[in-house]
């Protein structure tokens, strides 16, 4: 009997970026080391992916949900209801739910969007601590992973105008809380602020950030929300394709998209979303989840987080990583199943070292299919892949050039 298709989409979050003077304006990508996305390049058919229309937020959410093929202007909600689904939340009609980050203020400044990668135990001994002393029939503090949690709003007005906390490190808070876009916005404003103003007074001296500062580490001493939205209304791929999909993260972003899309979360031990993350266990994961899968959605977040941190060589090293433990295994291991197999390589958005935020710069996509000729590209980097067969490609393009249905 003929193996039924499978197909991987490897994302490594936010990994492509601009050129920069040290590299010999070359980005990172074109000076790391990794063989086997080139081979897939080389073997395969390449392009640009614009993820993000251009009048549109560059974040996590609207891309992925762009690389799976959704119409983004008509299901996106915001990052908050994803991760609310990752997490269990039940949110329901009216509930307005957001995006709640622990973060680091220092002289009034938001030093950082994640609280120097505050740990999980941490982050929820102070979102129980926030829950005992703002929550009430209203309003709900519900923890995630590290510095991401959830707030859920009843009744609130999404008439608001947020500002990401990574986009503006060292810029005065109260230059970029919460604004109103409207008078209907006006009462959430005005409840989210006060949230945010009560917990710098609640954290400053809580024991967990005493401890923090005494170990030389960044206190988490204030929240902040941003990326609010209602429940959104998603057609499953199963629905829309008629395949059955597995996805694989560290972050509820991705699980959350996951779940509305239809797909079976996959946990695996150790992982961080950094770069000591459980590359092996990922790689593992996907290639056990072919088994009983159509599709694979492993995404690596390490290199957007390189990229938020503006820290070069550690974007070039979890480049490598992604490449050597994560890659080059699903290569060998999927060598044997011939036309069986398609493989797709590619960011979500860049995540460039130099402005250290999302930007909506088209990302390098590679797609291989042994039944497919290649195109002339060798290299997989932003530059090279601009040569490829696909050229530039928008909207749902992606998903049915690697499903074979375009």
């Amino acid at each position: 009997m003929q193996m039924r298709k499978k197909f991987i989409i490897i994302l490594g979050d936010g990994m492509s970026d601009h050129p920069i003077e040290r590299l010999g304006r070359r980005t990172p990508l074109m000076v790391a080391e990794t063989p086997y996305m080139d081979m897939i390049c080389a073997q395969g058919r390449c392009g640009l992916f614009q993820t993000v229309p251009l009048d549109m937020p560059p974040g996590s959410e609207v891309a992925n949900l762009a690389v799976l093929g959704y119409d983004v202007k008509k299901v996106y909600q915001g990052r908050g209801v994803l991760e609310g689904a990752s997490m269990g939340v039940n949110i329901a009609p009216g509930d307005l739910a957001m995006r709640c980050n622990l973060l680091c203020i220092e002289n009034s400044r938001i030093k950082n969007h994640s609280a120097g990668h505050i740990s999980s135990t941490e982050s929820h001994i102070l979102i129980n601590f926030l829950n005992s002393e703002l929550a009430d029939e209203r309003l709900r503090f519900y923890p995630g992973v590290s510095f991401r949690h959830l707030l859920v709003l009843k009744g609130g007005s999404n008439d608001l105008i947020f500002t990401p906390p990574h986009d503006v490190p060292g810029t005065p808070y109260r230059e970029v809380l919460i604004k109103p876009a409207s008078n209907k916005g006006e009462e959430s404003a005005r409840i989210l602020n006060d949230l945010i103003l009560k917990s710098q007074e609640l954290l400053a001296d809580h024991p967990v950030n005493k401890s923090r500062i005494a170990a030389g580490k960044d206190p988490a001493n204030s929240v902040w929300f941003w990326s609010a939205g209602f429940r959104p209304t998603m057609a499953t791929l199963t629905e829309r394709f008629g395949i059955k999909g597995a996805v694989i993260s560290a972050v509820d972003i991705i699980k959350g998209l996951g779940i509305y899309a239809g797909m079976d979360v996959i946990e695996v031990p150790g992982v961080t979303g950094l770069t000591d993350t459980n590359y092996e266990g990922k790689a593992e994961a996907t290639i056990r989840a072919l088994q009983d899968h159509d599709l694979v959605y492993l995404h690596v977040e390490a290199t957007d987080e390189a990229g938020h941190a503006g820290d070069v060589d550690l974007k070039i090293k979890a480049l490598e990583y992604l490449d050597n433990r994560v890659v080059k295994y699903i290569w060998e291991k999927s060598a044997s199943w011939g036309d069986d197999i398609s493989i797709a390589i590619l960011p979500d958005h860049a995540t460039p070292c130099d402005v250290r935020t999302h930007t909506h710069d088209p990302v390098p996509f590679a797609i291989y299919n042994a039944a497919c000729s290649p195109d002339l590209v060798k290299r997989y980097d932003e530059e090279s892949v601009q040569k490829g067969s696909f050229g530039l490609i928008r909207n749902d393009d992606f998903i049915r050039k690697l499903l074979g249905i375009d």
